[in-house]
């Protein structure tokens, strides 16, 4: 066959056409690659390019930004805003006064203050629960107590049968005149077993619902589809809330791998009242408003009228694409940096960036003990090889590493920094905790919760093995190799 028509060479001219794109391409990303992203991802996705020109740029022309479409920009904006314009009308007496904080915790304070997080709260108290169906007796019995609103917001919402009494509750509450409203993830929900059966029960129960950062091109809904919102949040009139880690699902997620393995998750959820629940009604109203375009009124200037049944110190700092800077990040490398003595880590999926470790270096160094609770198994394969890679350089940095024991999956996410301060919420270390999920975190000042959670990571340590160096130094080459792409590949942000 002759490919020389109309005296035109062509396999030559494609020959140069696919070599003029493929060079195109890795020139073009080398400006707009590097371009206000952090040296590692920018590094990771320029390989991919150049590996993989056209594949490459598709992956990277669908997650490679982390802005959200500009009308959800301009809502997200209006909604910190507003948040700001909350704070200023709280009551003097339930801001913490600086001098009643730790030396260095007020600058932490005042740093998330400036990157959108809210004012510490006085007079509050908070119990935490680690059993998972106690968790949801908790909710469904502070949903059977309300007598206005209830506001529910998960990554994972899933009415089964450990959820039922939940769902039996938010029934109950709406067949009495109390208005609940629900907020639920689109990407997850689509991804988790039950979602029409969770959609047909919020319906017909009554409630007002929607799905959070909904991905449906053909509605004109789309963003990057890997930027989710990961929050866990209830609040009951205003008085009653909670937050922390677990999803509002089965234990073993419904899903056949997980209950193949015999995998189930353990959680965290705290239970918090006093004026810091006005700071969770906060962001589940900014979530509202970002999905449904209505205003909520349940933050007026008599809801600032609350008591303060504690003496425990909280700030609620959400976090996400729509705050500037990482904010969840930078405040948890401040707290770190202010240890003194120990420094406790829990986090399911443990992927730093160099800010992370050059304060946990830093910790140790200055003779901070530091401690990592992390699952031996994993449940999602890229993340746990990756999580891996840096096990060797946090042991020889003098990091203790304690796995909990299978079949469970440690799913709580929080830390504490000596003997008065902790960190409870959503958010995991990794990277996309601090650039791409919407998230909650709450610090909270006071010996007497850092005590309870201290009691919780005694109960993990007792289900734990720890990791030696000794051990490390024996994974096979391939492991190593496997975590060693892991790693690169979760630099692509």
């Amino acid at each position: 066959m002759s490919f020389d028509w109309l005296g035109v060479n062509w396999p030559v001219v494609w020959a140069w056409f696919v070599l003029v794109v493929d060079n195109l391409i890795r020139i073009v990303a080398l400006f707009v690659v590097p371009r206000n992203r952090r040296p590692t991802a920018g590094m990771a996705w320029l390989i991919a390019i150049f590996a993989l020109p056209v594949p490459g740029l598709l992956l990277f022309l669908i997650i490679g930004s982390k802005r959200l479409p500009r009308s959800r920009e301009r809502k997200q904006d209006a909604i910190n805003h507003f948040v700001a314009q909350i704070a200023d009308q709280e009551e003097a007496d339930l801001i913490t006064p600086p001098e009643r904080l730790l030396p260095g915790l007020d600058s932490v304070v005042k740093l998330g203050r400036q990157l959108g997080a809210q004012p510490m709260l006085q007079g509050n108290t908070a119990s935490i629960c680690i059993d998972y169906e106690e968790s949801f007796a908790r909710i469904a019995e502070a949903i059977r107590g309300a007598r206005e609103y209830v506001h529910v917001e998960f990554y994972i919402l899933v009415h089964d049968a450990a959820t039922d009494d939940v769902f039996a509750a938010m029934r109950e509450a709406v067949a009495r005149g109390v208005t609940v409203r629900v907020l639920l993830d689109h990407i997850s929900a689509v991804r988790n077993p039950g979602s029409k059966r969770t959609a047909q029960s919020l319906t017909e129960i009554g409630a007002e619902w929607s799905y959070m950062l909904p991905v449906r091109p053909w509605r004109g809904e789309y963003q990057r589809p890997d930027l989710r919102n990961h929050r866990k949040i209830v609040v009951v009139d205003g008085e009653v809330g909670f937050m922390g880690s677990q999803n509002l699902v089965d234990s073993s997620y419904n899903k056949r791998s997980n209950r193949r393995r015999g995998l189930h998750w353990k959680d965290l959820m705290v239970r918090v009242e006093g004026p810091i629940v006005l700071g969770l009604e906060a962001v589940f109203q900014g979530d509202w408003y970002l999905e449904t375009g209505e205003y909520l009124t349940n933050l007026t200037e008599e809801a600032f009228t609350v008591a303060q049944p504690g003496d425990l110190d909280c700030q609620i700092v959400p976090s996400g694409p729509g705050y500037a800077g990482e904010n969840n990040l930078q405040v948890f490398v401040a707290l770190m940096y202010s240890a003194q003595r120990r420094i406790s880590i829990t986090s399911p999926y443990f992927v730093p960036d160099g800010s992370i470790m050059n304060a946990v270096r830093a910790a140790t160094a200055r003779g901070v003990e530091v401690e990592l609770f992390v699952s031996e198994v994993g449940d999602q394969a890229m993340v746990y090889h990756a999580q891996r890679s840096y096990y060797e350089e946090l042991l020889r940095a003098g990091v203790r590493i304690m796995m909990f024991r299978p079949p469970y999956i440690l799913h709580s996410k929080h830390f504490t920094v000596d003997e008065e301060v902790a960190v409870v919420g959503s958010s995991n270390m990794d990277q996309r905790s601090f650039g791409l999920n919407m998230e909650i975190s709450m610090v909270v000042h006071g010996a007497e919760f850092v005590r309870d959670l201290d009691e919780v990571t005694d109960y993990y340590r007792e289900n734990s093995r720890e990791l030696t160096l000794e051990e490390w130094e024996q994974q096979s080459l391939p492991a190593q190799l496997l975590d060693g792409l892991a790693r690169l590949t979760s630099a692509l942000q």
